[in-house]
């Protein structure tokens, strides 16, 4: 028995999104962040039975005005300047406070690092109340020192409208500086704009450029999407092979949904040695990740014993849980019906027991 690929190109990389980083036009999803200092202040059809295709879950995006923003690591400063190390030093520990005192003392002294702090601190309201004024004028004043990382936090907080009116067009050219001096989440950003067609003119050759650039610097959600490129052969040639190992990278980084599509691919056989045991297990790590599409694939391998052996009651327990998260089955809703009552009962409890309302 095969597990079919499904996610359709465009309305996958329209909606995907890597956490504090992602342009979408669906509303964001914050990401958690680390707690500030004390007491100062996250595809496949099943077998055969389904022939319509589907698009996989979208990850959560975040440039939409409407929450705040996640706060967004900075990359670690040159190490010969230990006192932009200490500031990022005190920033990754959580001691926001200590953070912005600190780099307030750099950025008086013209330090570009330090400003790109300041507006990350002022953003994400991290040691600082919330003030997306002051956080713009800290990015504007780093990203005008040369600063990537300020040129895209920038760009994101001109697409929302955050500490001024929305400027789609000053954030593109900022976007596009940032790709310049290889800031990979603008690349993709950009990608995605030229993908979209509405504030840029559609290009997908370009963004698939785009997408390699931001791609070979290793962000997983840039791999996946240019994995899907290559499978359909839009902006490049078609080459599953390639898609294939671009899936293996992106899932390697946790990627949930370039984890399910590799572990189809691994179970089919498709552009990658067949593997169904190790597919099984991409679907289970998937599943615990809260993928409805992977705990439905789960299901159905779990309970026809495909590359694993068959364990109906935790095959029907993922069946369970993915329909409560939007992934309903009418076949295994019917199969279920001619499980055995206490087998079934063991299921709903299972299923009861992963979604806490037992």
């Amino acid at each position: 028995m095969k597990l079919l690929l499904c996610t359709p190109f465009l309305a996958l990389l329209l909606l995907a999104a890597p956490a504090a980083a992602q342009l979408s036009l669906t509303p964001p999803a914050a990401t958690p962040s680390p707690a500030p200092e004390k007491p100062k202040e996250k595809s496949a059809t099943k077998p055969h039975a389904v022939k319509k295709k589907e698009a996989a879950p979208a990850p959560k995006p975040s440039a939409s005005p409407s929450p705040p923003p996640a706060a967004t690591v900075i990359p670690a400063p040159p190490t010969d300047n230990s006192n932009v190390d200490l500031v990022y030093g005190a920033y990754q520990r959580g001691q926001y406070k200590t953070a912005f005192d600190l780099a307030t003392a750099r950025a008086q002294g013209g330090d570009p690092k330090a400003m790109t702090m300041l507006g990350q601190l002022y953003s994400s309201a991290l040691g600082i109340k919330r003030d997306y004024a002051k956080a713009v004028e800290w990015y504007k004043r780093a990203s005008d020192a040369g600063d990537r990382e300020a040129m895209f936090e920038l760009a994101m907080m001109r697409m929302a409208g955050r500490g001024g009116p929305v400027d789609k067009g000053d954030a593109v050219k900022l976007l596009a500086s940032a790709a310049k001096l290889g800031a990979p989440k603008a690349a993709y950003n950009l990608a995605l704009l030229y993908l979209d067609g509405q504030t840029l003119p559609q290009d997908v050759r370009r963004s698939a450029e785009l997408l390699r650039q931001a791609a070979d610097a290793g962000l997983p959600e840039a791999q996946y999407a240019l994995a899907t490129f290559y499978k359909e052969g839009t902006g490049v040639p078609k080459d599953i092979e390639r898609a294939v190992r671009l899936l293996q990278a992106a899932s390697l980084a946790d990627n949930v949904d370039a984890e399910v599509e590799y572990a189809i691919a691994l179970f089919n056989g498709t552009g990658t040695p067949k593997n169904m045991p190790a597919a099984v297990a991409l679907l289970r790590k998937a599943a615990r990740q809260n993928s409805p599409i992977a705990q439905n694939r789960l299901a159905w391998v779990l309970i026809n014993g495909m590359g694993t052996q068959a364990d109906k009651i935790e095959g029907f327990k993922w069946h369970l849980v993915a329909k409560t998260g939007g992934k309903g089955d009418p076949e295994l809703d019917k199969q279920l019906t001619d499980l055995p009552p206490e087998d079934r009962a063991k299921a709903e409890a299972a299923a009861k027991k992963w979604l806490g309302t037992k």
